[in-house]
């Protein structure tokens, strides 16, 4: 693994490679977009490229020589685009093959923490919709629990089930989405997401979702009403936690370049942490560049951050 230096950078071709086939396709466009005009701004030769089936011709075609990916969920988070460009040669920013595919399986990720010691709300997860459905008077804990899909983002999918009846509308529309159905026991407690940054942990930022709970719709469309608190007014053990959590994180899934983990905080001071993001998001309402923020390191310095990242890593 090398890095390029940022003399070296700019004088390359900087494909940002953004949009994508995946339920998060308008996320991505709208991190892409952002990240194109920062290192624009800095001066740096950069094309967007559209993902799409298209992606190798489109490499060549374009002269690209860097990858910023700026990609969420399947085909651009899980290690494909990254399997792709390692077999280009050509440089990219964040996680590897294996960290990218391990991170964007919930179940898998729930695997790795476990056996590292991090704490996980417990959790099933089944292989089909009708052995998910069968499970529902024999889960061994109690509701509400979080029904998700294994393999999407950005809280695509994501129901949080207080009956039965919400419980099986649940799987019915997550058995339609990619990958296996985990059902997660919920933990009740204060949202806080923690970021990683080359390998050290940024801080910690509070979520106070306009809704129960910080779902799709709280995170991209709740026009301004949820409120996010910087640096996290936790007590400083609790804090530290959740930092050493993040990290941990981080580490034990083998991520490069940055990560925001998603915790649950408890009322008695317990971490819980939900999953980790290879690829944070990078619009004007994500998380790591907020913390970012709150370090003294601003936009257009965050994407020039991860960009010095880039690298092959096999």
């Amino acid at each position: 693994m090398s890095t390029l230096s940022k003399d070296e950078l700019k004088r390359k071709r900087v494909g940002v490679l953004l949009g994508g086939l995946s339920s998060e396709r308008e996320v991505s466009l709208r991190s892409g977009a952002a990240v194109a005009k920062a290192l624009r701004g800095l001066g740096y030769d950069v094309v967007e490229i559209d993902v799409g089936r298209d992606l190798p011709a489109r490499l060549v075609a374009e002269k690209v020589e860097v990858a910023f990916i700026a990609l969420h969920g399947r085909y651009g988070e899980d290690g494909c685009v990254q399997g792709l460009l390692e077999c280009m040669f050509i440089p990219y920013t964040g996680s590897g093959v294996m960290a990218s595919s391990l991170g964007m399986d919930k179940v898998f990720a729930k695997q790795v923490f476990i056996a590292h010691g991090i704490p996980t709300p417990p959790y099933r997860s089944f292989t089909s919709r009708d052995a998910a459905l069968a499970a529902v008077d024999s889960l061994p804990f109690s509701l509400p629990v979080v029904v998700k899909p294994s393999r999407e983002g950005s809280s695509v999918g994501v129901h949080l089930c207080k009956t039965r009846e919400a419980y099986l509308a649940a799987v019915e529309d997550v058995s339609q989405r990619a990958g296996s159905i985990l059902v997660e026991q919920f933990i009740k407690g204060r949202e806080v997401q923690g970021g990683v940054l080359d390998d050290q942990a940024l801080g910690v930022i509070e979520v106070v979702a306009a809704r129960e709970f910080y779902d799709y719709e709280a995170k991209y469309k709740s026009g301004g009403t949820t409120q996010y608190l910087f640096p996290a007014p936790l007590p400083p053990e609790q804090y530290a936690r959740v930092n050493e959590v993040c990290l941990g994180a981080h580490r034990a899934l083998g991520c490069s370049g940055g990560s925001r983990s998603d915790v649950i905080l408890t009322p008695s001071g317990d971490v819980f942490l939900l999953e980790t993001n290879t690829l944070p998001g990078m619009t004007e309402s994500s998380l790591l560049p907020k913390i970012a923020a709150g370090n003294g390191i601003d936009f257009p310095s965050l994407c020039e951050r991860l960009l010095q990242g880039a690298s092959v890593k096999a």
